[in-house]
């Protein structure tokens, strides 16, 4: 095992898959010139990779997803990046109504392997046109896969799988996580799709998230222990198709469910996990299920506004004592 920042396993599983596949590459805006992309993920992949598979591309996230789509369809394995999740509106057409629907319509005989990466820059001032989560806009689109990753070691692994996959793929990062460090494996390996991990063993309450929530998950846990509180916390891992067994599992165990995601509490990806442990878990809760979100408002433009409106630890806390009560 080596120790890796998030944003170097990303990097390399990248790097991996480019090297594996020559149908791969990598296009969006500020990706060539060794700019490496607004976060810098690609940084340096220009330099081995040449002009014609890490592709500087105009500013259209439009236009990315058409040509994601086209080449996916013709035997290309695409990887985009759109700067920022606020952003993914722009591509919504082209990844839901034609990446979404191509297997379907044409009877399964198109299949679109494609892979959107994105940033959901939160708890950072940059006001609202930069700063968002639309999740729950994906894990409404038939046909997508969506995919969260919270660890280095998860990163790379699922990089991998996302690329690989025949369907097309929408890979959600998130800012605060890039420079998170973690064990990874030296030898290859690929995660599977659709599967969830236990990060932390508990026997009390359960906490059902994703992305940057597993960390503040993980940090109210280590809180609620000194208090004789035993937290349970389950990382999704992907988000379309989600891991139902593995949902039923934890809330079986400890019989009190928490979903907790950063976005918006009304309507986000995290009330389709609450409705479905309320429909299929209702025999084995002692208290109802409850969500941790952000507050229904857009991005703020500066740092105390931000902390009131965000999703964290002191709020997965509180939960917790809640459902306890």
């Amino acid at each position: 095992m080596k120790t890796m920042r998030f944003i170097e396993a990303l990097r390399e599983g990248l790097a991996e898959e480019l090297r594996r596949d020559p149908d791969v590459f990598l296009i969006g805006e500020s990706l060539g010139k060794q700019q490496g992309g607004m976060f810098k993920v690609t940084d340096g992949l220009d330099k081995e990779f040449g002009s014609n598979r890490v592709i500087d591309s105009p500013l259209s996230e439009a236009a990315l997803g058409g040509v994601a789509v086209g080449a996916g369809i013709f035997g290309m394995r695409p990887v985009v990046e759109i700067m920022f999740g606020s952003l993914m509106p722009l591509v919504l057409d082209e990844v839901h109504n034609q990446a979404g629907t191509m297997y379907y319509v044409s009877g399964g005989k198109i299949n679109v392997p494609m892979v959107i990466r994105t940033c959901n820059w939160m708890r950072i001032v940059s006001g609202p046109h930069h700063c968002g989560n639309f999740d729950m806009t994906f894990v409404n689109s038939p046909g997508i896969k969506v995919v969260v990753p919270s660890t280095p070691y998860d990163v790379k692994g699922l990089i991998k799988a996302s690329i690989r996959d025949n369907d097309p793929v929408v890979f959600m990062e998130y800012s605060p996580l890039y420079q998170v460090q973690g064990e990874v494996p030296e030898e290859e390996y690929v995660l599977p799709i659709g599967k969830a991990d236990i990060k932390r063993e508990g026997s009390d309450v359960s906490v059902i998230t994703y992305g940057v929530g597993v960390h503040d998950a993980l940090a109210a846990a280590a809180d609620l222990d000194n208090s004789g509180i035993s937290v349970e916390v389950l990382d999704l891992r992907t988000i379309l198709p989600y891991d139902k067994e593995a949902i039923k599992k934890t809330v079986s165990k400890t019989g009190r469910a928490i979903v907790a995601y950063e976005g918006f509490k009304t309507g986000g990806a995290g009330a389709e996990f609450a409705a479905f442990i309320a429909e299929e878990c209702i025999e084995d809760l002692t208290a109802p299920v409850l969500r941790v979100a952000c507050k229904d408002v857009p991005n703020p433009s500066n740092s105390r506004l931000i902390a009131g409106i965000s999703m964290g630890k002191e709020d997965i806390v509180n939960a917790a004592l809640k459902t306890l009560e």
